[in-house]
């Protein structure tokens, strides 16, 4: 896997909207999954929202940059983000970073 990509695609918001951006964050969970899963490449998806911080991150390993890629044309996530962006939701440029070195282990979630 010495090609992988992480993906991060990062975005703030105001403290006030925090319940909403949470909601609607799950909410397209329901929407995303089913559009990530088959493409071609992924190894790993992970979402989060920080209530500290107010911020959200989309974290994602993919076997390469063309892979990782797709996410730019994929219809499900160009929607969700117009979501929130109407929501209040600032997002930073999306960034694709191949990995220089790794720690692996097991850990429970």
């Amino acid at each position: 896997m010495t090609d992988a990509v992480v993906r991060i695609s990062k975005g703030s918001f105001d403290p006030k909207n925090y319940n909403k951006i949470h909601r609607l964050s799950l909410e397209a969970a329901k929407i995303l999954t089913p559009a990530i899963t088959p493409l071609r490449g992924l190894i790993y998806y992970h979402a989060s929202v920080d209530p500290i911080t107010n911020t959200f991150v989309h974290v994602s390993v993919w076997t390469d940059l063309e892979a990782a890629e797709q996410m730019g044309s994929l219809t499900a996530m160009q929607t969700q983000r117009l979501i929130l962006e109407k929501a209040g939701v600032t997002f930073e440029r999306i960034a694709n970073y191949g990995p220089l070195w790794k720690i692996e282990g097991e850990v429970g979630l």
